[in-house]
């Protein structure tokens, strides 16, 4: 005899079906009357059993439209070839990655000056509260959104380099712009952190209730002192990150990329 509650019992037999592929991603859940019926449990016990699958972020609620099975079109990105300069690059990283995998990107801007809070000053190496130039980049992929970022730039790099105190994109992609005018980054320094996201972070990324945002801080230096730090927030259910160490030689063209 199965001693779990109904509701568990009900999110348990949809969560099985939907990882089988009876219901896949896309395709409206029956309504809560034909889950009462089949299930044989009140209409509360079955939007209980929902909910937990809608905090699993397995299904989303729309008023009126009932439940629906989540679509995961999951993103995947090298870290280890964004920005650098070594590989091929028709405009900024992003544009350059998303087109490369047969997706279109898209983003808008923002540009303004601002003050350092006191995570980013600790990476820069500034005092708390310095001014400096906000680069704020909302992207997309095929229309879904897919992430924020936010890269601070010193008062000084902005001094050298005024095209990132101007509105909208640096074709080229700002690192290689800083490149050209002899504000070179020898090397990056990476965070990876997760978290549920703020509200909004959810209104900007359309996050469903029970998906984490993937966090990636990347502080990128000079020969002698920080450069930049740029803070990314993706949805955590659309996206995947790798690197890539050493010598790879012995690794299979047909592994996970």
């Amino acid at each position: 005899m199965n001693k779990q509650p109904k509701y568990r019992q009900v999110a348990d037999a949809l969560r099985r079906e939907i990882d089988g592929g009876v219901y896949p991603p896309g395709t409206r859940l029956p309504s809560e009357s034909e889950l009462s019926s089949r299930f044989e449990a009140s209409r509360n016990t079955v939007r209980s059993g929902l909910n937990m699958l809608v905090s699993e972020g397995l299904i989303s609620s729309s008023q009126g439209l009932g439940y629906e099975v989540r679509k995961h079109d999951v993103f995947e990105l090298n870290a280890s070839h964004f920005e650098n300069l070594t590989f091929p690059q028709n405009g900024d990283a992003y544009s350059t990655d998303v087109t490369k995998a047969g997706r279109r990107p898209t983003q808008t801007f923002r540009v303004e000056m601002t003050l350092a809070n006191e995570y980013v000053a600790e990476r820069l190496k500034v005092d708390n509260r310095s001014t400096m130039v906000l680069r704020f980049c909302h992207r997309f992929v095929d229309d879904v959104p897919w992430s924020t970022q936010a890269t601070y730039y010193p008062e000084w790099v902005a001094k050298d380099a005024p095209r990132l105190a101007e509105p909208g994109d640096v074709a080229e992609g700002t690192t290689r712009y800083l490149a050209r005018i002899g504000i070179e980054q020898a090397g990056y320094f990476d965070e990876i952190a997760a978290r549920m996201p703020t509200p909004d972070e959810g209104r900007l990324l359309d996050i469903g209730a029970g998906v984490p945002v993937l966090l990636w801080t990347r502080t990128g230096y000079s020969a002698d002192k920080p450069v930049r730090c740029t803070i990314t927030t993706f949805r955590g259910d659309l996206n995947r990150m790798n690197y890539e160490i050493g010598d790879l030689s012995a690794r299979s063209e047909n592994e996970p990329q």
